[in-house]
């Protein structure tokens, strides 16, 4: 099983992919790890891509594709894989496609602007041990210190609410289309991202015909 999940950001493809992942017993491929990865060891990938998020903008084709399709040879992909976070424009589902690279199920979870701003804007992280608070829905009871551990909890550079809206519309220019070019194809199923993880999963699970 070859699949790609597409939907805005903090939209619940992560979460959804693990599930997927465990399932189909086949990798999760985040472009977005990858790109974390590269800008913590100082690459010159990780610094050109840094400059982009940072900004709101989507890291530039020519920086992802490559890396994605080398991703691809790997042992642990012969049986399928789950990408996760591309492609994010149609040049990068082309190249998949020039590549002989044959997707058969594409899902997309999608969710109102307005609740993709909240559910960013509100994240928090311990800079200590790393756990994740939301001002919104899942505060820290130690206020603005982790209940955990006692660190400070800071909000990333690219999750503020302008940074936010930003890469929202950037999203909709760029990538809403890719979910055109795959219902045009046929195999591209679209559900709507759920207060509940758990609902999103049920309704994730059923238009993919799993009981």
């Amino acid at each position: 099983m070859k699949m790609i999940l597409l939907g805005p950001p903090a939209a619940g493809k992560g979460t959804q992919s693990a599930f997927l992942s465990e399932y189909y017993n086949i990798p999760a491929i985040s472009t977005g790890n990858i790109i974390r990865n590269n800008i913590s060891e100082g690459t010159e990938l990780g610094t050109k891509a840094k400059g982009y998020i940072d900004e709101g903008k989507l890291v530039p084709d020519e920086l992802i594709i490559d890396l994605v399709l080398n991703r691809l040879k790997e042992d642990d992909c012969k049986n399928g894989y789950i990408l996760d976070g591309f492609p994010r424009t149609v040049a990068q589902a082309e190249a998949l496609k020039d590549n002989n690279v044959n997707i058969d199920k594409v899902v997309e979870i999608v969710a109102q602007d307005e609740e993709i701003v909240k559910r960013i804007s509100g994240r928090r992280n311990c800079k200590d041990c790393g756990a994740i608070y939301n001002t919104h829905d899942m505060p820290s009871k130690a206020g603005d210190k982790c209940e955990k551990c006692g660190g400070e909890l800071l909000q990333r550079a690219d999750d503020t609410e302008e940074t936010v809206r930003k890469r929202l519309a950037v999203y909709h220019q760029e990538t809403q289309p890719v979910s055109d070019y795959y219902a045009a194809m046929g195999n591209l199923v679209t559900i709507i991202s759920q207060d509940k993880v758990e609902d999103t999963t049920a309704a994730m699970w059923k238009a993919l015909g799993v009981n």
